[in-house]
């Protein structure tokens, strides 16, 4: 079964994946698949050094130098994720698949922007880890040192949380303890179909 678990900025969502890496069950993270298929025998490389020779320094890529040249130019953000998204999927899948030849029942994958995107079709189920939106702006304030301003436009720059939580198939609500989270998580994993 494969689960996508996904939430808001601040939300809790590495939290819940930490806490299903302990427990043995396999997370796919989508940012650190993304950080991979840009190694220099990763599967976007020689795409995206074709694109954005700029960016590279020594055949390494500067991350720094990637963000400056898409931050303010939507094409090239645009190309990049046309360039990168369907090598990132198609690694995710590939370790997915190698995961499941190794007899695992369970295989989660952590993708912030799930929603956002079109990988929805990829999971049996998504799971949103929600918090209400104030509770939101605070945490990230607090978790990044940012101003109410910069946590307002960081939130605002991904689906609404409520949007999210009404797309789930189900909801781990993240407004109390780590250890009440903890509970939902094992509630949760009691209702899929599959023996762990």
């Amino acid at each position: 079964m494969r689960i996508g678990l996904t939430g808001g900025i601040a939300t809790g969502k590495s939290t819940v994946a930490t806490y299903l890496q302990t427990n043995g069950i396999p997370v796919i993270d989508a940012d650190l698949i993304a950080r991979e298929v840009m190694e220099p025998d990763g599967l976007a490389y020689q795409d995206v050094k074709a694109a954005f020779p700029e960016a590279f320094e020594e055949g390494i890529l500067i991350r720094a130098k990637l963000g400056e040249i898409i931050f303010h130019d939507s094409e090239k953000r645009n190309l990049l994720n046309e360039l990168m998204h369907p090598k990132i999927r198609q690694q995710m899948l590939a370790r997915a698949d190698e995961l499941e030849q190794q007899e695992e029942s369970l295989v989660v994958f952590d993708i912030p922007l799930l929603l956002e995107g079109d990988w929805k079709q990829l999971v049996d189920q998504v799971v949103v880890v929600y918090c209400n939106a104030s509770l939101q702006l605070d945490r990230l304030m607090e978790r990044n040192q940012m101003s109410r301003e910069e946590a307002q436009s960081r939130v605002q720059s991904q689906l609404d949380i409520e949007q999210k939580r009404l797309l789930a198939d189900y909801v781990l609500v993240n407004e109390g303890t780590v250890e009440a989270l903890y509970r939902q998580i094992d509630q949760w994993l009691k209702t899929l179909p599959v023996t762990r």
